[in-house]
């Protein structure tokens, strides 16, 4: 069977892993209490192809300990039963080891199945997740473990991930492999941070690679070739969705058209235009605001567009709006000022509305004084007059306060002079 490059190379110790060095790193925690032999329940999380599953690898065969590998993709209940009928069996007097990979695919009760086993120490647990475990992994399970982040890996690791791949293919075949050093830098930059995509591109250009004069070299043409197709990291219903759209609506907010530009490509990229345009209409709303309400219409419009376009052409409206968004004072006024009223509602602040605002033009016998008292502002020099318009209980309270951009702040020297009576 023709072995994956990623599997026929993966690391043997943790001092071969490439990356992770905030985890592997010399006198790190973490790699001083595996090589003493405590192992803890561990959840490692991160994206695929940075060494989680290598690690854990790593650390069950080292331990001493009887090893059982399940695959949430794929694993039953009844995998899970066989692996805790195992305890207390000839050759566990060292414990159980469960290395459980993608465990976020178990469901609940298959969960909770191990939580007695690891409680007791009986079983030692590995597992691995893509997703958050705050979210996909049972919280009495989560408590039990020790969650580590493994981050995707940098250009600079990838590259020496691929230096040792390309002398590993030259030693299987007994022909020197030598790669174009400004392809070994594109496949690097190119992988998203994922080794296994890495070597799969490599292999892929190495089998390609033509016989010449007792050499085979991979090209530049060649790594843009097999790089071509490979777009960002992105999945609508996981971690890297929201990443995105997060770096999309932030960078926007901070005022850096490039960054949003990125982002926008990168949500294109992926035919994810809905995303987009939602973000883009909240960020007009809620960071841009009264610091220049036309905004909104504009970015609304440009949205429109998009959507009648369609893409690829729907780019263009969409850029334009994301450049408008982020170049654009900020004020986020509007929302800080709803979310204190509603802060003061849930609070149980309200009571009732001051008669003269109220939608009624009766008085009942009860009432000492007739009348509605509602004074009309547009009756009054400049259409306005003090009244009172908040209950009673909340009267003088102050939501929304000026911003201090220009549009904000005209409208406060505006409503200072009316209201000194100028």
């Amino acid at each position: 069977m023709n072995q994956p490059l990623a599997q026929r190379l993966r690391p043997r110790t943790l001092a071969e892993v490439c990356g992770q060095q905030h985890l592997l790193a010399p006198g790190k925690v973490f790699r001083t209490a595996i090589e003493q032999g405590r192992i803890p329940n561990m959840i490692f999380y991160g994206p695929s192809g940075v060494g989680k599953t290598t690690v854990a690898r790593i650390i069950a065969e080292n331990s001493g300990m009887r090893l059982h590998k399940l695959n949430g993709t794929t694993a039953s209940t009844g995998d899970i039963k066989t692996v805790l009928a195992d305890i207390g069996t000839f050759g566990t007097e060292k414990g159980v080891l469960l290395y459980l990979d993608e465990i976020q695919y178990l469901n609940k009760k298959q969960q909770q199945s191990l939580l007695e086993c690891i409680e007791e120490g009986s079983v030692t647990l590995i597992a691995s997740t893509t997703e958050n475990p705050a979210f996909y992994i049972y919280n009495a399970l989560l408590s039990r473990c020790t969650v580590f982040e493994f981050k995707a890996l940098q250009p600079a690791d990838i590259h020496q991930g691929l230096e040792k791949a390309l002398s590993r293919l030259a030693q299987e075949d007994g022909i020197p492999l030598e790669m174009d050093p400004a392809g070994l830098d594109l496949l690097a930059q190119t992988s998203g941070g994922d080794m296994r995509k890495a070597l799969g591109c490599l292999d892929f250009a190495a089998s390609a690679a033509p016989l010449e004069n007792g050499a085979r070299r991979i090209t530049l043409e060649m790594v843009q070739q097999v790089t071509q197709a490979m777009g960002p990291r992105y999945d609508r219903e996981g971690d890297d969705h929201y990443d995105i759209l997060s770096g999309f609506q932030k960078s926007m907010r901070g005022s850096d058209p490039d960054a949003a530009l990125h982002y926008l490509a990168r949500l294109l990229e992926a035919g994810d235009m809905i995303s987009a345009c939602r973000r883009l209409m909240v960020c007009a709303c809620e960071d841009v605001g009264l610091a220049w309400p036309q905004i909104i219409p504009i970015v609304k419009a440009a949205v429109d567009a998009a959507n009648m376009l369609g893409l690829p052409e729907a780019r263009i409206p969409l850029a334009d709006a994301v450049i408008l968004v982020a170049t654009a004072p900020k004020s986020n006024g509007g929302e800080a000022a709803i979310d204190a009223a509603t802060a003061d509602l849930r609070r149980g602040r309200g009571g009732p509305i001051p008669r003269w605002l109220q939608n009624k033009h009766f008085d009942g016998e009860d009432a000492a004084v007739k009348g509605q008292f509602y004074k009309y502002p547009h009756d009054y020099p400049n259409h306005w007059v003090a009244q009172q318009y908040l209950p009673d209980s909340l009267a003088g309270a102050v939501y929304y306060r000026f911003g201090d951009n220009k549009t904000e702040q005209a409208a406060r020297a505006y409503w200072e002079k009316i209201k000194k009576g100028g």
